[in-house]
């Protein structure tokens, strides 16, 4: 699997499960769908994106919006 469809999967993830969290347990959890997508919006502007880090780390290989 290649760098960017792990980050972009992983980031899916994280948005479902926020709001299923926030559906089944508290509100709260919508906090972490803002950190997610705030996290997406710096990432487009300067490039660094911890998850993408991390799966480069663990062997994904290079996509093209990570390099």
């Amino acid at each position: 699997m290649c760098l960017d469809k792990a980050v972009l999967r992983f980031a899916g993830v994280v948005v479902l499960a926020s709001l299923a969290l926030a559906h089944f347990v508290s509100p709260q959890w919508l906090w972490l769908t803002a950190f997610a997508g705030v996290n997406m919006l710096q990432a487009s502007f300067t490039g660094f994106c911890p998850a993408a880090i991390v799966f480069k780390k663990l062997g994904a290989k290079p996509g093209v919006a990570f390099e």
